[in-house]
Formats: C-alpha cells, sequence, structure tokens
C-alpha cells in the first residue's frame, strides 16, 4: 500500500477544503492517508481575526497536526496553502523550514510531492505561490509532481492551471468550485500513482 500524506494550512476553510477533496481521492484509490494540518504560529490570535476563521479553527481542531514523522512516513506528499502576497502561507513555510535534518539525511529523496493554493482573487498568486513551493521540493530531493494539461477536468472554466488545483473564492472562504475540487482529487490520484511507481521500483 501506498501511503499519501496531504498538509495543509488553512484560515478559513478554503485550503482545507481542497485538501479534503486530495484525501478522499487517495484513499478511494486505495492509498493510506493522513489528512494533516499544519500548526498556527500568528501570535495574538491574528489569523483567528479573519472573518469566520475563529469557527472554521474550532471545527478542524481534531485534525492531527503534522509533524516530521508524517513526511518520514510518506510515500506521497500533497501541500496546500493559501496565497500570502503571492507566496505560501508564513505557517506552512515555519514546518517546511523544520524540515532541514530530514532533508539533509536523504529522507524525502525521491518522494512524490504536489502543491495546490487558494486565494480570493483570480490571477491574486495562487501559481506564484504553487511555484514557490516547488522551490523547496527541489531542495528535499523530491519528484515534483505537477496536474500538467491532460485531463478534462483541468479544462473546466475554473480550471486550466497545469502546476497544481487552485481556487479562486472571491469574498466567500470556504465556498470552493466543484471543479476545482475535481482538480484537486485527479492530483491526488496523479501524486499517488507517481508515487506507487517510484515505491515499486525502490523495492526492487
Amino acid at each position: 500500500m501506498t501511503n499519501i500524506a496531504v498538509i495543509y494550512y488553512s484560515s478559513t476553510g478554503s485550503t482545507h477544503k481542497l485538501a479534503e477533496a486530495a484525501a478522499a481521492a487517495a484513499e478511494k484509490e486505495g492509498a493510506e492517508v493522513r489528512l494533516l494540518r499544519v500548526a498556527e504560529i500568528a501570535p495574538n490570535g491574528e489569523a483567528a481575526s479573519r472573518d469566520g476563521a475563529s469557527d472554521f479553527q474550532n471545527a478542524t481542531k481534531d485534525i492531527p497536526v503534522v509533524t516530521l514523522a508524517d513526511l518520514e512516513w510518506a510515500d506521497g506528499i500533497l501541500i496546500g496553502t493559501p496565497v500570502h502576497f503571492g507566496l505560501a502561507a508564513p505557517q506552512l513555510m515555519h514546518f517546511i523550514n523544520s524540515t532541514s535534518k530530514l532533508s539533509i539525511e536523504g529522507k524525502l529523496l525521491n518522494k512524490a510531492v504536489s502543491a495546490f493554493a487558494s486565494g480570493s482573487a483570480a490571477h491574486g498568486g495562487q501559481v506564484s505561490a504553487i511555484l514557490a513551493l516547488h522551490n523547496a521540493i527541489t531542495h528535499w530531493g523530491s519528484l515534483i509532481v505537477s496536474t500538467g494539461s491532460t485531463d478534462p477536468v483541468l479544462y473546466k472554466p475554473k480550471n486550466g492551471n497545469p502546476y497544481g488545483a487552485s481556487a479562486v473564492v472571491g469574498g466567500n472562504p470556504g465556498q470552493v468550485p466543484e471543479e476545482n475540487l475535481e482538480a484537486a482529487a485527479f492530483q491526488a490520484r496523479r501524486t499517488l500513482e507517481v508515487a506507487s511507481v517510484i515505491k515499486t521500483l525502490d523495492a526492487r
């Protein structure tokens, strides 16, 4: 069985929705899946002060917080983030910055890793945030898994990004368009497929 970790940070629920869709798709395909959230680090509850954030944080408090052991366990990893000025959320980057020991020891080498993002505005930085995460994946020595443009779901009106699933939620945080969820599911299946191939080759 192939192990898939879906790791995300979400303050109001949009990225969480994408992560749930990815986790459900990988599990449906037979993977062992861990849905994991990144811990909040914003001082003085600043992240929770956003509209709907406090309710969302309370609703998802039982989802396990990701640890380095989860990364080591996983054969494939999907990483999700909201857009912060065209970059990944600081909370997620704080966790990624803690992975140096695993990376240097080669424990992230050849893992299949893919990234997805959500944001409030069209052209608001979803692609640049995904590509920024690709930089970290490269440093890990992992293999970047993009969505590409190889499935009909990616041509639906609210999709089209070949780097990773992304959502534009406007002023409706947590309300992710269905075709974006379908793209996240496709991305998870693709990541699982690549991870399974790598695992099979490593077992020889």
